[in-house]
């Protein structure tokens, strides 16, 4: 059987499939429906420095081949999140990576620092580029801001950092290279597209918020190509997220470049998408006669 490792910075992973943040909760809901310790790595939902109500609903909606949220990053807050969600996650069987977002470069530090007094933390995820807040787009939209916010986590924490970019920009790889030159060890391209949902009987829109968060097969082609030219444009790891639904879908993200994938809307209507996923990567490898999955990371061939 092929070797599904991978290694993304400091991170030596059991196989290249993480959950997407907002998309598992904080583990323990989805724990009745599949083997955690399966997964290459558990990404909970983004915790912030206080609790978050989020915004007014209605704050979800289907769209053709996806779904907007604009969930506004409901959660805990950190002092909760130490207290009553960690001791769960840290026990889960799968390396934890903790996604957090602040709304200021201080508030990133902070939650930096507060995570590395912890332990059964494996890594941390800067939530730069969240499009269903208030400046929530400000870090991720402008370089200067992300090589700012990154450097500031960076002197924050040993623990190993993953810049999560936004894909609503003219150049994605200005903000890659920003980020990469402010000290993360990886970027995760890209978060969710902007989008907008009409209810026309009513000619209102379909979200409180009025435009949401795009994901699902429909950004699919968009995030590829995004992952493409992060990483022929960055020597650190790309981690690809954007409308996976299936191992076909993951492998095409490998072979641009990612050394590892998040499942996120996947998981809503199949909460084993990412152990299918797994088991069709290694199919695919066994199959194809590869031995490792390193080598069909960055295999396309343009001529």
């Amino acid at each position: 059987m092929a070797d599904l490792e991978t290694q993304i910075g400091p991170l030596r992973l059991r196989n290249p499939v993480l959950t997407a943040s907002g998309t598992f909760g904080y583990g323990d809901e989805m724990a009745p429906w599949l083997d955690l310790t399966r997964l290459g790595a558990l990404v909970c939902k983004t915790v912030t420095r206080a609790p978050r109500a989020g915004n007014a609903p209605p704050r979800t909606c289907e769209t053709s081949s996806g779904m907007l949220n604009a969930i506004g990053l409901q959660n805990v807050g950190i002092e909760a999140f130490r207290r009553d969600k960690l001791p769960f996650l840290r026990d889960c069987g799968t390396p934890l990576i903790v996604n957090i977002a602040g709304e200021t470069v201080e508030d990133f530090a902070f939650l930096c620092r507060a995570l590395s007094e912890e332990s059964g933390i494996a890594g941390i995820e800067l939530n730069i580029s969240c499009p269903n807040v208030a400046h929530g787009l400000d870090f991720a939209t402008d370089p200067h801001l992300t090589e700012d916010v990154v450097a500031h986590a960076r002197r924050a924490t040993s623990l190993p950092l993953f810049a999560k970019l936004s894909p609503n920009v003219s150049d994605i790889t200005l903000v890659a290279r920003a980020a990469q030159n402010g000290g993360t060890d990886a970027l995760c391209v890209a978060n969710t597209f902007v989008g907008l949902a009409i209810d026309v009987k009513a000619r209102r829109p379909r979200l409180s918020n009025v435009t949401g968060g795009l994901s699902g097969p429909a950004i699919k082609p968009l995030a590829l190509r995004a992952v493409w030219k992060c990483a022929n444009a960055v020597s650190i790891p790309v981690i690809g997220v954007g409308g996976i639904v299936t191992p076909h879908d993951a492998l095409e993200f490998l072979i641009a470049g990612a050394r590892a994938v998040q499942i996120g809307s996947a998981t809503f209507a199949q909460p084993r998408a990412a152990l299918s996923v797994i088991e069709g990567i290694e199919t695919y490898l066994d199959e194809n006669g590869f031995q490792s999955v390193g080598e069909i990371v960055g295999s396309l061939k343009i001529e």
